[in-house]
């Protein structure tokens, strides 16, 4: 694809030579990223790309012949991904334990980012404990703090 990036001296246009992104690409940054967990593995049920840790699936990477579709489980963060656009409850009835999907098309750009920190989120919701706790602490979630209150006297 060419884009006007400006002009040239007279009357010719100089263009930059851009690439889409490709959806392939893309899922497999985020296959490796999902996979470098502890005891993170790949399996290919129902003939869908998931990882999963001790047998447990933590994302869906959909097929290799779809656009990029990335599944998991957000319950922290469900509510403001269901406010994107490209973001909705995942079927079967997984929505309702806090499972959303994100679908992107070939011409889109996924952020990337936000999606490996939904695979961070996911991993952290359905690994045992003691696999979360290895997580290194910049990663890892603060505790709640937790607030007391006074009663005031009258």
């Amino acid at each position: 694809m060419r884009a006007p990036i400006g002009k040239g001296r007279g009357s010719v246009r100089i263009f930059e030579v851009t690439t889409p992104r490709s959806p392939n690409r893309i899922a497999a940054a985020l296959r490796e990223f999902a996979l470098q967990y502890p005891e993170a593995r790949e399996d290919f049920p129902w003939g869908e790309r998931v990882a999963k840790v001790r047998d447990k699936v933590f994302v869906f990477l959909g097929r290799d012949d779809e656009d990029l579709g990335v599944t998991v489980k957000l319950p922290s963060s469900g509510l403001m991904a269901l406010g994107l656009p490209f973001a909705s409850p995942t079927g079967y009835g997984l929505g309702k334990s806090g499972w959303v999907t994100a679908r992107f098309g070939p011409q889109d750009k996924p952020p990337v980012e936000l999606l490996r920190q939904w695979i961070d989120e996911s991993y952290r919701a359905v690994a045992p404990k003691e696999l979360v706790r290895a997580l290194p602490a910049a990663t890892a979630k603060p505790k709640p703090r937790r607030v007391r209150y006074r009663k005031r006297k009258p």
